[in-house]
């Protein structure tokens, strides 16, 4: 039994909370849900949001109800959870290369039907190692074509490359051909828009090119997969992307606040992810202690930042393992204050929780497993 799950239904939950708990504020879930699905109605595209972010079947559905027409996984552990739960349109964007990942994958295709999963590919040597696996469906694997787009992480280093796998794969026996993905990874974060608005379109240029070239040649490119929260209202411009995988606008992380305050696309987003801890220590003169701290938050990004319980002013720090460090404004939390912090990157966040906590006000309405948790 969880510890919280005697509190659901609670209407003073919130106060009364085992910490450190992981918290959805519902209402403005669902509206970051609402808002993004209806902006790519409005630019003619589809929606097929990256569950990195959240790694839950509950708000994929929920995603799904909105308008989505499938779901982004990162890994082939999260897309098995979703392929589960029933979930849609499941697509892996990571190459899947070794023997147990294309025997899993195959398994998984097998599961998912026809039209329900889809993998990118970036190398000749996989294309062929998943032609010869898929050989034992009873239907063609689908495929999109991974482009390297700035970091370089994965995909085609080159559009000949590409142009020349998409060639492949048209050919290949027991693949389909579904089109091309390109997600500027590097370029969600940059705070000021009028550079990440110049680097977006570099990017949107040569895949144009790219995406022209195969269609000319005959190429089932249907599908131009890419496009992040923070290039969500730049990437439409030039008409190539038909679909945005965009993820992290349903929470709103203390980075993407950032990174959306500058220009046109300030954030329509609201925060819906938070960190709620207590004040476990207050002997020291100018901080108090809390129960959050390097298990409870990702660490490589910016600091998580105070939203209530303590003045916003205030420092968080990690302060080891179990403990964050309070480096307060303004008056002194007392012991066992509730400090609520906004997540500082929160798909790593999200990984290390085991629940989400759903708040409506002070109300907890639910507890959602985070169910891809470490999958791989």
């Amino acid at each position: 039994m969880h510890p919280n799950e005697s509190l659901i239904g609670a209407a003073d939950a919130r106060r009364r909370l085992d910490t450190p708990a992981l918290l959805i504020e519902l209402g403005a879930l669902d509206r970051n849900i609402a808002r993004m699905a209806e902006f790519a109605r409005a630019q003619g595209l589809a929606l097929r949001p990256h569950a990195k972010t959240h790694k839950s079947d509950e708000i994929a559905r929920r995603q799904i109800e909105a308008g989505a027409v499938g779901i982004s996984c990162a890994t082939l552990g999260e897309a098995e959870i979703m392929v589960a739960a029933r979930i849609p349109g499941v697509l892996v964007t990571s190459p899947q290369v070794t023997e147990s990942k294309v025997a899993r994958l195959i398994a998984l295709a097998r599961a998912a039907g026809p039209d329900g999963l889809m993998v990118v590919i970036d190398h000749p040597d996989n294309l062929a190692a998943l032609d010869r696996a898929a050989a034992s469906l009873p239907h063609p694997l689908a495929v999109l074509v991974d482009c390297a787009a700035g970091l370089q992480r994965t995909g085609c280093a080159t559009a000949e490359a590409a142009l020349a796998l998409a060639r492949a794969a048209h050919a290949a026996p027991h693949l389909a051909l579904r089109g091309i993905q390109h997600y500027s990874g590097n370029l969600q974060h940059i705070p000021v828009r009028s550079e990440r608005a110049a680097l977006a379109k570099a990017q949107r240029d040569g895949l144009a090119a790219l995406v022209a070239q195969g269609r000319a040649e005959g190429l089932p490119l249907d599908i131009v997969s890419g496009a992040g929260t923070g290039t969500f209202d730049l990437d439409p411009e030039g008409g190539v992307f038909t679909e945005l995988q965009t993820g992290s606008y349903i929470f709103m992380d203390v980075d993407y606040l950032k990174a959306l305050a500058d220009g046109r696309n300030e954030p329509p987003f609201e925060t819906a992810l938070l960190v709620q801890t207590s004040v476990v220590s207050t002997n020291a003169e100018k901080w108090v202690t809390t129960d959050g701290g390097l298990k409870c938050f990702a660490t490589e990004g910016p600091r998580p930042s105070v939203l209530s319980g303590a003045d916003t002013a205030s420092r968080y720090e990690y302060f080891g393992d179990e403990h964050g460090m309070l480096v307060f404004a303004g008056a002194k939390p007392r012991l066992g204050d509730r400090v609520e912090v906004v997540t500082p990157h929160c798909d790593p966040t999200v990984n290390l929780h085991d629940f989400y906590h759903v708040m409506e006000g002070d109300k907890l309405v639910a507890l959602w497993p985070v169910a891809a948790r470490g999958k791989r």
